[in-house]
């Protein structure tokens, strides 16, 4: 087992130094890797009674909340009953106690994008998503006895892994098929032999785990289980070739009806010059971190309402903000400062960079906070962000949410 040792500090720190240059050089996408006692006080980001709070409260129909063994999900009806409203709104209602005897009997429980339900859960998230540039959606899993929920099986994306409370043991049996997608010409083998490593992941510790990697889970240490899996998108060659076919499209040659009826001869050389211009674009200079950028500053993040603010912010130093989008760029110096963020780019005095670099943390500030680190009145500062949320990639008392994995 490749184990890191205990970290200190903030959760925000122990994603960055767990997560940051090293892990991105020497793991990331190439081995799983364990994080002993990376967080601090697992259950501050999520815990049984948090989550006995967001299935009270929320109506969760499958396939957001399910209950699943050897990799079946089950029949709803074995755990909730369907209620009728008065404008005829049909729901399932969660049965405690027929809930606690499916838990009983070996079922997980999960519950999918529970980020977008819990503030320090979209919290992690949005940290994972700083450090690592890619969207991330967060899953809870419960369990209670040694029975496979899911069996043993692969992903089609990397996965984060913290163990809230319990204990679960991991067998990882590796990869059968190199970098195995959502969409794929051909299913990875199933994997045969022993696993090549096992160990328990206990509270706090944290697991790397690259997609495609067959692996096996349980909660076989005789205590319960709760876990997240913080799913990373995918940014693959195809996403690569879709983003570089939406730059060509500037080309007559690219717009071009397909010579379909023309002769062998006028086909090639429609080819020819369709492939010198894919090789130009391929051979330009900073192609891929173009790309990145790209990805980075179109990500819509988790749009929000600033309720009850309709129209302009109101100059009070007390107004809480967030930016919405953990992926924006801030570029230039000096005079002037270029932010870029959910599609759209803005350019502002440069003695608004405090003010943005302190948003691109995305974490909640006091327009009076934001005033005091720029050395400006609160009502600059209420007209800056409130352009902002005007077009929707900050708001105000938001809280720190993910958008589903795309």
């Amino acid at each position: 087992m490749n184990a890191t040792p205990p970290a200190t500090g903030s959760l925000a720190e122990t994603v960055a130094e767990h997560l940051g240059t090293d892990f991105r050089a020497q793991v990331f996408r190439r081995t799983h890797h364990v994080i002993v006692g990376a967080v601090a006080d697992p259950t501050a980001v999520v815990s049984f009674a948090a989550l006995n709070d967001i299935i009270a409260n929320h109506r969760l129909e499958p396939p957001r909340l399910r209950l699943s063994q050897a990799g079946d999900a089950l029949p709803q009806h074995r755990y909730a009953i369907a209620q009728t409203g008065r404008r005829n709104v049909v729901w399932h209602k969660i049965q405690p106690v027929e809930l606690h005897k499916r838990l009983a009997e070996g079922s997980t429980l999960v519950l999918d994008a529970i980020d977008e339900l819990c503030p320090p859960v979209g919290a992690l998230a949005a940290q994972i998503e700083r450090t690592l540039r890619t969207g991330v959606q967060v899953n809870a899993y419960a369990s209670w006895t040694a029975a496979e929920g899911f069996g043993t099986h692969w992903d089609d994306h990397d996965v984060v892994v913290v163990q809230i409370e319990g204990a679960k043991r991991w067998k990882i049996y590796g990869p059968t098929r190199l970098h195995p997608t959502y969409r794929d010409v051909q299913d990875p083998e199933v994997p045969t032999g022993d696993p090549i490593d096992e160990f328990v992941l206990h509270p706090g510790d944290m697991l790397y785990l690259p997609r495609g990697h067959w692996h096996a889970v349980t909660a076989s240490e005789g205590v319960r289980s709760l876990h997240l899996t913080c799913g990373l998108q995918t940014t693959t060659g195809a996403e690569l070739i879709v983003w570089i076919a939406d730059q060509l499209r500037e080309l007559d040659v690219v717009r071009a009806d397909l010579p379909q009826f023309d002769s062998d001869g006028a086909q090639a050389e429609y080819l020819a010059r369709l492939q010198k211009e894919l090789t130009a674009l391929l051979d330009r200079p900073n192609l891929l971190p173009d790309f990145f950028a790209h990805r980075d500053v179109t990500d819509p993040g988790r749009l929000a309402p600033s309720l009850p603010y309709l129209s302009g912010l109101p100059s009070e130093p007390d107004v809480t903000v967030r930016l919405l989008t953990p992926r924006a760029h801030l570029d230039g110096h000096g005079a002037a400062v270029r932010l870029r963020a959910g599609g759209q780019s803005w350019e502002f005095a440069g003695a608004a960079r405090p003010v943005l670099e302190a948003l691109l943390m995305c974490a909640p500030f006091t327009l009076g906070e934001l005033a005091t680190r720029a050395g400006l009145l609160v009502s600059d500062v209420a007209g800056l962000v409130g352009e902002l949320v005007e077009h929707q990639v900050a708001a105000v008392n938001a809280p720190t949410y993910r958008r589903e994995i795309a």
